[in-house]
């Protein structure tokens, strides 16, 4: 929880401007609790009596390998992660992904169906195509919708489906998991943790963790048991979940810091109720945002309202000189990062796990004053 404001804290704009912290609306790497932060400061230069950083032990420490094993538990716990599958703490983020799933997954048939709903998707299908063929199992003119089960066009013979679940360039999310005869795999970057899932129903999640779950540089995956050690025959043998497996995520050396801190958020997040009670808090986030902005006559949302994400909140004005103007007085009022993304323009608001109910109120004020003054 966050404690009213002290005296002498600095009024700017809608809220106390505290510690010198802004509302940061980035879409990634995102804000990170205060409480979080505060822990990792105080424990930086010794941790636990160590006399030095988690950035500065072995890997293969008794020390730190009570850290990795701690976190393990703890994810495995929040997520609900059953038996039968691995999660693996890895690098080179979702865009590493984008080859590592088809050069482990593809071989089986050497074809694939992918949900192309977003920018993303359609990058990873891209990469996917140099190792197999890659069907579009959802043809659509433009990125502001999701498509429903029945609409979705899969082969018989893919070695996987893979669709990415939430879109952050577009502001659309997925709120059911696809059904498909072939092992399903997710890009869950962007909403990993945000609120329970049944990890069952997939074959494979990966995700970045520098939206929901720690600094950029972690990469989760979780992984069926079965489906590791299909690779192809070219796979470079740092992206072979195989060998990751095997090696339990230290076939080198693995991101210390970050782990550390995905233990941290996991910590957090207990405290916040699990995955159940902050899909809770982020449902209302959303919703208190998007009923600000449907109550404006400047402002329209992007995506359409089945689909819109409780992650990204997209939207803009009826011109770009305005949607400038917003930015430009967003900063002034010490909100960040609500500029949309360069390949669609208007305005973003990213309000991850971390995002307190706060931050969405002050917006909604700023949105309302805005309004009303253009």
């Amino acid at each position: 929880m966050f404690l009213p404001p002290p005296i002498g804290a600095e009024r700017k704009g809608f809220f106390y401007l505290m510690n010198n912290r802004v509302f940061n609306f980035s879409a990634g790497p995102s804000m990170l609790p205060l409480e979080v932060l505060q822990r990792a400061g105080a424990e930086i230069t010794n941790y636990n009596g160590s006399g030095m950083s988690v950035m500065e032990m072995s890997h293969r420490s008794k020390v730190f390998m009570k850290i990795f094993d701690d976190t393990q538990e703890k994810f495995r716990k929040l997520l609900g992660v059953p038996e039968g599958y691995k999660v693996l703490f890895l690098q080179g983020g979702g865009t590493m992904q984008f080859g590592m799933v088809p050069l482990n997954l593809i071989g089986a048939t050497g074809k694939a169906d992918y949900a192309v709903t977003g920018h993303f998707a359609k990058l990873a299908k891209k990469e996917a195509d140099k190792y197999g063929k890659t069907f579009d199992a959802s043809p659509m003119d433009a990125f502001t919708s999701i498509p429903a089960q029945d609409k979705l066009k899969m082969s018989s013979d893919a070695s996987y489906f893979y669709y990415c679940s939430n879109n952050t360039i577009e502001g659309t999310q997925w709120q059911y998991v696809p059904e498909a005869k072939a092992p399903v795999v997710c890009d869950m970057s962007s909403d990993i943790l945000s609120r329970p899932i049944d990890v069952s129903k997939f074959g494979l999640i990966y995700a970045g963790a520098q939206k929901n779950l720690a600094p950029a540089g972690l990469t989760i995956v979780i992984i069926r048991e079965d489906l590791a050690g299909k690779e192809l025959p070219v796979t470079p043998a740092i992206m072979s979940y195989k060998n990751m497996v095997d090696k339990d995520s230290m076939y080198n050396t693995p991101p210390c810091w970050c782990i550390y801190m995905l233990g941290l958020m996991c910590d957090w997040l207990e405290q916040q109720g699990g995955a159940s009670g902050i899909e809770a808090l982020n449902v209302k986030k959303a919703n208190l945002l998007y009923e600000a902005l449907e109550d404006t006559k400047l402002f329209t949302l992007s995506a359409e309202k089945a689909a819109r994400s409780f992650m990204n909140v997209t939207f803009r004005t009826p011109s770009d000189e305005l949607d400038d103007k917003f930015v430009k007085a967003s900063v002034e009022q010490g909100f960040t990062n609500l500029k949309g993304h360069r390949s669609v323009g208007g305005m973003r608001a990213s309000i991850y796990n971390a995002m307190p109910m706060e931050g969405v109120e002050a917006l909604c004020d700023f949105i309302r004053k805005f309004d009303k003054e253009n």
